[in-house]
């Protein structure tokens, strides 16, 4: 089943044609990478997935909604979250508070309502406690249990990927996508989140885009992968025939 649909996608910025004409198909439950060199348009798909960019050309269809027109928290409420290739997370917070404003669509009660409304305190700290769960879940899980209450600016640049990641998680999204998850990991975080990649799939039932560089890790994790290069998709296929695909090895890979 098609969980994401792009169809004839196309984005300019002064002039300078950044997506042209560019169609592809998520099924549910996979895990999906677009690869290509820097300036083929891969972030570019993930800010119109998300309502950052509005395409000039295009339909995207998630879940069989259409996304074209939709601002980004609207996105976050059907089910979409991402983290960014530049770690974006309040450095003065926790790892314990960044992970609960993933949790702020679903919450139901605000300051007024808390603070005025007779029986709504009450209501708000049982919704906090569950939110709190929530996280803690996430916190076991991405073995951030040590980084708990500690402001995220100071953690290693590794363990700050694995924060933005668990806030995406707390979002509660169906379809996660993550730009450049390992760029400026060492080897044995690329390892580990390799398994987290994999991990979220099966265990939490998430659909995974993924825009990376590594190409151990695309072909290790992919089920289906789609090239891109000038803006122009290139080929979609299994990992493997894409490796292989002429136009990739010259555009991307490199050709001897």
């Amino acid at each position: 089943m098609t969980i994401l649909s792009v169809d004839d996608l196309s984005i300019s910025f002064g002039g300078l044609a950044a997506l042209s004409g560019v169609s592809m198909s998520v099924d549910e439950g996979t895990i999906f990478s677009i690869i290509g060199p820097n300036g083929a348009g891969k972030t570019t798909i993930f800010n119109c997935i998300t309502g950052i960019y509005r395409p000039s050309q295009g339909s995207i269809r998630f879940q069989s909604i259409e996304m074209v027109g939709k601002k980004p928290y609207q996105a976050a409420k059907c089910g979409i979250a991402r983290t960014f290739q530049n770690i974006e997370l309040f450095s003065h917070l926790s790892t314990m508070d960044n992970l609960l404003l993933g949790r702020h669509i679903h919450m139901k009660t605000g300051v007024f309502s808390g603070a005025f409304v007779p029986g709504w305190a009450s209501k708000a700290a049982r919704e906090e406690c569950l939110h709190r769960e929530r996280v803690e879940r996430i916190i076991e899980f991405l073995e951030l249990e040590a980084s708990r209450d500690i402001p995220v600016g100071a953690l290693p640049y590794g363990t700050r990927k694995l924060v933005e990641l668990g806030r995406a998680l707390a979002v509660e999204p169906k379809l996660l996508l993550l730009d450049e998850p390992t760029a400026g990991m060492n080897q044995e975080e690329k390892r580990d989140m390799m398994f987290w990649i994999r991990d979220i799939r099966d265990d939490f039932q998430i659909t995974i885009l993924m825009v990376e560089h590594d190409m151990n890790l695309v072909m290790d994790v992919s089920d289906e992968v789609m090239a891109l290069n000038f803006g122009i998709k290139l080929v979609q296929g299994r990992p493997s025939d894409v490796q292989k695909h002429p136009e990739v090895l010259e555009a991307y890979l490199g050709k001897d």
